[in-house]
């Protein structure tokens, strides 16, 4: 069993990256929770020793990922991947405030799932909240172990199940709303898929709150976070779906407020010197689920 997305889930590319495009200038505002779990990750690699000369941010958005990676590896060049040129021409227009970081960084516009990087070339990829717009996971970590050097590592977060859950059965009325996301479980059965060892993965819950319903769809719209799902509605929804929706979200109002919840899983797992092991003795995967 592959970790796809089933056929009402799968993501129109096309789609993702037209939204992502217009929302380049609006992202950083609103980018409250990818902000927040960027830091996270880069505080995580304090825990593991490595030196490496390439590394590869896919789905960089604005680069600040790129930006916190190129300060701490001084030495290393950076390839900054995005599926929308509007992300790759903000980093563009932030090099002026920040040549000193960005003189050994590389800009390259393609999709997770199809890298154009050499084989082996990579010491580190890195990728913050951005696998949850492949349509294919065992595709794009094949296309990471493809680009790492053996004993290399993965380093990545990504939306889980409960995302944005309120959502999903607010607006409940024959057509997907919210994309599909992938059980961290499933996570670390395609990365053994994969070829990576020892994955280790953890998950933790977040919880964004707003005065109203049209708050919640105005952060999402400025991130590009739109629906993108093949099952989605056609058209303009009507303001009776609007009306409906509000009406529905309100069961989860809580302290006058309004949550969105996001599950984050966090990851990362390592390419070992030989891959000949993909499909049998396979490492054990560590979870630590939190509260």
């Amino acid at each position: 069993m592959t970790a796809s997305i089933t056929d009402a889930y799968l993501l129109d590319k096309a789609r993702v990256r037209a939204s992502f495009n217009r929302a380049a200038g609006t992202y950083d505002a609103a980018a409250v929770l990818q902000k927040q779990v960027r830091e996270e990750m880069l505080s995580r690699l304090d825990l593991v020793k490595i030196s490496p000369q390439a590394i590869l941010d896919a789905g960089c958005g604005t680069g600040h990922g790129s930006f916190g990676l190129q300060k701490r590896y001084r030495s290393a060049r950076v390839y900054s991947l995005d599926i929308a040129l509007g992300m790759l021409q903000q980093i563009q227009l932030q090099r002026p405030l920040l040549q000193k970081i960005l003189n050994k960084q590389q800009l390259l516009c393609a999709d997770i799932e199809s890298l154009p990087i050499a084989s082996g070339s990579m010491d580190l990829v890195w990728s913050n909240l951005a696998l949850q717009w492949c349509n294919d996971l065992d595709a794009a970590f094949t296309e990471v172990a493809r680009v790492l050097q053996p004993e290399s590592l993965f380093v990545f977060s990504t939306f889980g199940p409960d995302t944005l859950k309120e959502l999903r059965v607010a607006s409940n009325n024959g057509h997907t709303h919210v994309s599909q996301f992938i059980d961290m479980h499933d996570i670390g059965d395609a990365l053994t898929r994969a070829g990576f060892s020892a994955p280790v993965l953890d998950v933790e819950h977040y919880t964004l709150t707003y005065d109203d319903v049209k708050s919640v769809m105005t952060d999402l719209k400025s991130i590009g976070a739109h629906n993108a799902t093949v099952g989605r509605a056609r058209g303009l929804q009507g303001k009776g779906f609007l009306q409906n929706l509000t009406q529905q979200y309100e069961q989860f109002r809580t302290n006058n407020k309004l949550p969105a919840t996001f599950e984050v899983i966090y990851g990362h797992a390592w390419k070992p010197i030989s891959m000949r092991s993909v499909g049998h003795n396979f490492s054990p995967i560590t979870f630590n689920k939190k509260a």
